[in-house]
């Protein structure tokens, strides 16, 4: 009597649901993560404070009133454009990129304005931006 001997099916081993598994976990951590965007300038937020406050000294103020218009130090700029108002800015600050920057801007005043001032002055470089604030007026009686 002649036997046959059971033939065996080749292994094969099927790397599609083992892959599917793999992508929907690179999907699911990109999804889930979180990226932390730090800016290059510290932005000082006004304190609502009713006590005196320290003077700052020093500082080089840049002033926006409700039209658009800039002052720096109290001088008035003839021109909005950005260029013009970069040259202010260096020439009012010289080399002195560490002192305090405050932004002074009108309640009224375009945002874009205020937008500008502090985009020219993370270019030139400095570190310490404020907002400027003036208490709030108490309610008359």
């Amino acid at each position: 009597m002649k036997l046959r001997r059971p033939t065996q099916d080749p292994l094969e081993l099927n790397l599609t649901p083992m892959i599917d598994c793999l992508l929907f976990l690179i999907i699911f951590f990109m999804l889930s993560t979180t990226f932390a965007k730090t800016g290059k300038l510290q932005i000082q937020l006004p304190q609502a404070d009713v006590g005196a406050s320290k003077p700052v000294t020093k500082a080089l103020e840049v002033s926006i009133d409700s039209r658009g218009h800039y002052a720096i130090n109290g001088q008035p700029l003839a021109s909005t454009k950005a260029e013009d108002i970069r040259q202010a800015i260096e020439s009012a600050a010289g080399n002195q990129r560490d002192q305090p920057f405050v932004i002074s801007a009108d309640g009224q005043a375009p945002h874009q304005a205020v937008v500008t001032v502090m985009d020219i002055a993370g270019q030139l470089g400095f570190r310490s931006l404020g907002i400027g604030a003036r208490d709030a007026k108490p309610p008359s009686q």
